[in-house]
C-alpha cells in the first residue's frame, strides 16, 4: 500500500467510523461486494444479517469501493451464482458522464451538469413519464463518481428477464424505431378518369402525423417534428444543413422551405402531410429516422439494465475514485442537486493537506475555485478528490518522517 492509498485508507475510516451506508429493503437477501486499498479484485458473496454487522466490517476493512446486489437471492452468501437461488431482481438504470458524446472534451463540472441532466429526461420522460412508475417506486442515486442509478423496484418487475429488460433499453434509446409506424402513409382518392379505355382512380398518397393525443414515442415524434419544421422555415439553408446532417446532399432545400412556410399549421391541425409535396413529406420522415430519433431518445447503459445479477454502488458509501458519498436523491432533490458540494463527506476537514499535482488542473468543490499546479496545499476533502482521481500525490514527493496512522 502507497502513501496515497493510506492517506485515502485513514480519510475513509473516519467517515465510517461516524456512518453506515444505507441498507437496501430486504438486505439480509443481497449480496454484497467490496474492493480494498490493498487488493486489486472484488471480495464478492458476502451477507450481513444486521445493520451493526455492516457497520462493524466497513469500520475494521474500510473498503475502498462497495456494492450491493439488485438481485434477491435465497442464500446471498453461496459461493456460486448457482447456489444462491435467484429470486427477481430490480430494474436498474445507469448513466455514466463517460459515455456522454464528447466527454473527453468536458470538464469534470461540465460532464456533472449533462449527466444530471440526462438522468432528469430519463426519469421525468421514461420512467415517471411513458413507463406511468410512481416516484414510491423508482429509488435514485448519485453512483459517486460521474453519474446516477435509478432502481424500479415495483413487483411487477422483479421477475422480468434478460431479454425483457433489453426491449426496454430499446424503447428508451429507440433502437428498432418503426418510422413507417410513427409517420403511417395513407391513400386519398381524388377521383376517376378514364384512361385509353380504362377507369383510372387518381390516387394521392402522403404521410400522417400522430395526433397530439397520442402518446411515447408518437406524441415525442410529433412534438419534435414540430420543432424540424419551425428550424426549416426560420434558418437558411445553410444553418439547416448543419442543424440536421441528413439533409446535407439535398439540392432542393429553398423550395421545400418554401412549401413549409405554406402549410406549417395546417399539417398540425389535420395531423396529415397532405399539403405537402411528396420530396417534402420524405425529407421530413428522413431527418426524424437519421437525426431526431436518437437526438431525443433516452441515454442508459444497456449491458447494467439487462444484467439480472449485477452489483451496483451501496447508498451511504464512498466511492474510492472520487472520495464522494454514494448519496440517495428523491426527484425533487435531484434537480438541485451538486455533487461537488452535497456529496462531500463532512468527515472530511478543510485542514490543508500538501500534495504535489500531476498535471494542471482547476475544478470547483464546496463553492471553491481551485487552480491548481505543482506543489500546493488545499483542504483535506480536495485532497482527498484529487489523489482518489490520480491527478495529484500526498504530500512534496519526499520520503514522509511519520505515518499516516
Amino acid at each position: 500500500m502507497d502513501s496515497n492509498q493510506r492517506f485515502l485508507l485513514k480519510t475513509f475510516r473516519k467517515y465510517y467510523r461516524a456512518n453506515t451506508p444505507f441498507l437496501p429493503d430486504r438486505f439480509t437477501r443481497r449480496e454484497f461486494g467490496f474492493m480494498f486499498f490493498d487488493k486489486t479484485f472484488v471480495q464478492r458473496h458476502i451477507g450481513f444479517h444486521s445493520s451493526d454487522e455492516l457497520h462493524r466490517f466497513m469500520e475494521s476493512q474500510v473498503p475502498s469501493h462497495s456494492y450491493y446486489s439488485t438481485a434477491y437471492y435465497r442464500t446471498p452468501d453461496a459461493p456460486t451464482m448457482e447456489e444462491k437461488g435467484w429470486m427477481g431482481a430490480e430494474l436498474i438504470f445507469d448513466l455514466d458522464a463517460d459515455h456522454l458524446e464528447g466527454a473527453d472534451q468536458m470538464s469534470f463540472d461540465d460532464m456533472l451538469a449533462q449527466i444530471k441532466k440526462e438522468m432528469i429526461s430519463l426519469v421525468d420522460n421514461y420512467l415517471f413519464g411513458d413507463m406511468g412508475f410512481s416516484p414510491e417506486d423508482v429509488y435514485i442515486t448519485f453512483s459517486g463518481g460521474r453519474g446516477y442509478h435509478a432502481h424500479v423496484k415495483m413487483p411487477e418487475v422483479l421477475g422480468l428477464g434478460s431479454h425483457e429488460r433489453r426491449e426496454i433499453v430499446d424503447f428508451v434509446t429507440s433502437r428498432g424505431l418503426n418510422i413507417d409506424w410513427v409517420f403511417a402513409e395513407e391513400a386519398r382518392a381524388l377521383g376517376i378518369a378514364n384512361v385509353g379505355g380504362r377507369t383510372v382512380a387518381n390516387i394521392k398518397r402522403f404521410r400522417t402525423i400522430p395526433p397530439a393525443d397520442s402518446g411515447g414515442w408518437r406524441l415525442r415524434m410529433r412534438n419534435a417534428l414540430k420543432d424540424v419544421v419551425n428550424d426549416i422555415c426560420d434558418m437558411d439553408v445553410p444553418e439547416i444543413k448543419k442543424a440536421y446532417p441528413s439533409t446535407k446532399k439535398n439540392q432542393s432545400l429553398a423550395k421545400i422551405q418554401e412549401d413549409l412556410r405554406k402549410s406549417r399549421d395546417v399539417i398540425f391541425e389535420n395531423n396529415k402531410m397532405a399539403t405537402l409535396a411528396h420530396n417534402t413529406q420524405e425529407l421530413l420522415v428522413k431527418i426524424m429516422a437519421e437525426d431526431v430519433a436518437i437526438r431525443i431518445s433516452g441515454e442508459v447503459d444497456e449491458p447494467v439494465t439487462a444484467d439480472i445479477k449485477r452489483l451496483i454502488r451501496l447508498p451511504g458509501s464512498i466511492h474510492g475514485k472520487s472520495g464522494l458519498r454514494v448519496t440517495p436523491l428523491s426527484r425533487e432533490e435531484l434537480t438541485d442537486f451538486d455533487p461537488m458540494t452535497m456529496a462531500i463527506p463532512k468527515e472530511y476537514s478543510d485542514d490543508p493537506v500538501r500534495i504535489t499535482m500531476k498535471r494542471d488542473y482547476d475544478f470547483n468543490m464546496k463553492g471553491q475555485h481551485f487552480k491548481l499546479s505543482g506543489i500546493t496545499e488545499v483542504p483535506e476533502y480536495a485532497a482527498v478528490f484529487l489523489i482518489g482521481k490520480k491527478l495529484a500525490d500526498i504530500g512534496d514527493g519526499s520520503k514522509p518522517k511519520d505515518p499516516f496512522f
